[in-house]
């Protein structure tokens, strides 16, 4: 990886922005919507919280400036780490903790969020939960990373999209790493499981999931058709049709998901009144 002469060396995996990271900071570039996910991290900071990077500003350049989280941070094709069960559950405890961190945090009047805000603004949803914005020590999920997206909202807005990452709900016909039908199943209980998921969530999820990916899809596209690059370089490249299909395999199997999170379903627990 190439380190420029200032010291700087530029992290892959970003997507969207130009990250690199300066000794033990990242910076990235700064948007309208830094200052409230900065009074975020302080929150959650302050909160106890050790899953989320530190925030310090910005830098001469007009960069924020965040705590560099040390661990792996996968990309797809998914690692085998990824896949376990211990890292599923691990994954689904790490945003439990996070969204009760969340609950207090009261943000500036001025507050200009990525998303706006969804009702019922339970918690403040991180809003791209997913292996690429989570760091891994020893095969296990320590912290979550860019929190861009953070917006308020229900606790299954965000949960569904990470059980949608995390399990992964993948068409498996178009992704042939993603595991069959039944181990999804039996994968998004676990997941549920871990966060502590209620029963009107879990009810709610492949649905809550379905309209995630068509929210995702909409954004994409809008975004492409303003002229962003990145995105216009997803849409070019089909991802939003993989989306899609995604969403269309969870609707034909939503019977099988609802029947594996029911308390009917394969052992585990439910409960913890969290939706």
């Amino acid at each position: 990886m190439a380190v420029p002469e200032r010291g700087e060396e530029e992290l892959t995996g970003g997507g969207v922005n130009r990250v690199v990271r300066v000794g033990g900071t990242v910076r990235r570039p700064a948007r309208r919507w830094t200052p409230v996910v900065h009074a975020l991290l302080g929150h959650l900071a302050a909160a106890g919280f050790g899953g989320a990077p530190r925030a310090y500003g910005c830098d001469g350049e007009g960069r924020e400036v965040l705590e560099f989280v040390p661990g792996e941070v996968p990309d797809y094709p998914l690692p085998a780490y990824v896949m376990t069960d211990e890292a599923l559950a691990g994954a689904g405890a790490l945003l439990r903790d996070y969204h009760d961190a969340t609950v207090g945090f009261a943000p500036p009047e001025d507050a200009e969020w990525y998303f706006p805000p969804r009702a019922p603004a339970e918690v403040v949803c991180h809003g791209d939960v997913a292996p690429y914005n989570c760091v891994f020590r020893e095969g296990r999920p320590v912290a979550f990373i860019d929190f861009d997206t953070a917006h308020p909202g229900p606790r299954v807005w965000d949960v569904a999209y990470a059980a949608y990452r995390f399990v992964p709900l993948h068409d498996p016909s178009r992704d042939e790493s993603a595991p069959g039908v039944a181990e999804q199943a039996r994968r998004l209980r676990v997941f549920a499981d871990a966060y502590g998921l209620g029963a009107a969530g879990r009810e709610a999820l492949p649905r809550t999931a379905r309209a995630r990916l068509a929210h995702l899809v909409a954004h994409m596209r809008a975004e492409a058709a303003a002229g962003h690059e990145a995105f216009a370089a997803h849409v070019a490249e089909g991802h939003d049709l993989l989306y899609l299909a995604d969403s269309a395999h969870v609707a034909r199997h939503e019977a099988l998901l609802l029947s594996a999170l029911s308390p009917e379903g394969t052992g585990g627990r439910v409960g913890m009144s969290a939706g």
